[in-house]
């Protein structure tokens, strides 16, 4: 058993290593999730996120994961943004990076929290053991942060907070400490449907679901193969993530900016980086650009696929000699998204370039790119016979 008065003082002390929100659960607070989570694996909508079905057993509860847990103390930090992170939806020029990834990686940050709070939880209660957590490992965070009552989990599958709206990043520290449970969350989205209409693509086929073979983050991020062709308008300039479902919840208007956390403060060349510099990274500009950033676990090539994606959607003449030096890029998915780039920019120049790159293109899906482009009217520019 805890000594008294503990949760309180776990509490106060995430108070003061800068978190916004803490609640503490039972190891079993949320037995739904097992069940959930492998419904939603066999609907096949974790798409090529394999890691999910690897480790699915140990990711439906903590107990699955280390036997010995009785508590879980769920921690909650605010990234929420200074400004409206749909301001530059218009800007053609310009990617659109999610407000998370803007700043320091935030791995770093709310680990380095957490293992400080654990070496005093450790010295608060001797003889315990515990574990930290922060996003890599197979454990459940948003049912088991409804579950410690830090907010519930909203109709776009992410946490919302009362105080904090959409703008938290979780954390977990399970303990063999036996600690008195906070309330569970209570769903408060009503009738609100305004992120479900947010969504570009349709990610959510119901309230409380999503689809993330139809996600931005999900495509932007996750997907290492070129973008599926029916998504790639509505990417717009987005370039890593999206933020649209998040950033239209009501309950944001709560949240106070996390100015005061200057791990979290924003990079001035990741508010709205120029999609021609992004067309021109190599992989040493690519690691030199994004050191310290979440970013950089996608890779150079992912990101230049996107920023062509954006270019595409841009209908800037400026772009068009960028996107024809990716042409010949080494990446076969990087060329495949110039071809496509290409098609939406200069359709004249993209059929004599067609014309004579077809048949040297050794790739498959590169090569398929160019017989299936589309011109920007949604015409055909070639339909190869049947």
């Amino acid at each position: 058993m805890s000594s008294p008065g503990l949760e309180a003082r776990i509490k106060a002390e995430a108070r003061a290593l800068g978190f916004a929100a803490c609640g503490i659960a039972r190891a079993d607070a949320a037995p739904q999730t097992h069940a959930r989570l492998q419904a939603w694996l066999a609907e096949g909508a974790h798409g090529d996120m394999l890691w999910m079905e690897e480790r699915s057993q140990q990711r439906g509860s903590p107990a699955a994961l280390w036997p010995e847990v009785q508590s879980v103390i769920m921690f909650g930090m605010s990234y929420a943004p200074a400004v409206d992170p749909l301001a530059l939806e218009g800007e053609a020029e310009v990617g659109r990076i999610s407000v998370y990834a803007q700043g320091q990686d935030y791995h770093d940050i709310v680990k380095k929290a957490l293992k400080h709070l654990a070496r005093w939880l450790v010295a608060e209660a001797p003889g315990s053991n515990l574990k930290v957590f922060v996003d890599t490992a197979p454990v459940m965070e948003k049912p088991l942060a409804e579950a410690a009552g830090i907010g519930w989990q909203g109709k776009h599958t992410n946490l919302v907070s009362r105080d904090d709206g959409s703008w938290l990043l979780l954390g977990a520290i399970m303990t063999t400490l036996v600690l008195e449970p906070d309330k569970p969350g209570d769903m408060r989205c009503g009738s609100c449907s305004a992120c479900l209409s947010a969504c570009p693509t349709d990610a959510f086929p119901a309230p409380y679901r999503l689809d993330a073979r139809r996600c931005i983050s999900y495509l932007t991020i996750e997907h290492k193969g070129p973008i599926p062709a029916e998504f790639r308008t509505a990417i717009g300039n987005r370039v890593y993530g999206c933020d649209d479902c998040l950033a239209v919840c009501p309950w944001n208007k709560f949240a106070v900016a996390a100015a005061a956390n200057r791990a979290f403060a924003a990079r001035a060349e990741l508010v709205a980086p120029e999609l021609a510099d992004l067309l021109d990274l190599d992989d040493a500009g690519f690691r030199q650009i994004f050191a310290g950033s979440p970013i950089k676990r996608i890779g150079r090539d992912r990101m230049v696929r996107n920023a062509l994606i954006a270019a595409g959607n841009s209908g800037l003449e400026t772009l068009v000699q960028p996107v024809l030096r990716l042409l010949d890029d080494p990446a076969p998915v990087v060329r495949g998204a110039a071809a496509w780039a290409l098609s939406r920019l200069d359709l004249a120049r993209f059929t004599a370039e067609r014309a004579v790159r077809v048949a040297g293109e050794k790739d498959d899906i590169v090569r398929s790119e160019w017989l299936s482009c589309f011109a920007p009217s949604g015409s055909a520019v070639y339909a190869p016979a049947p």
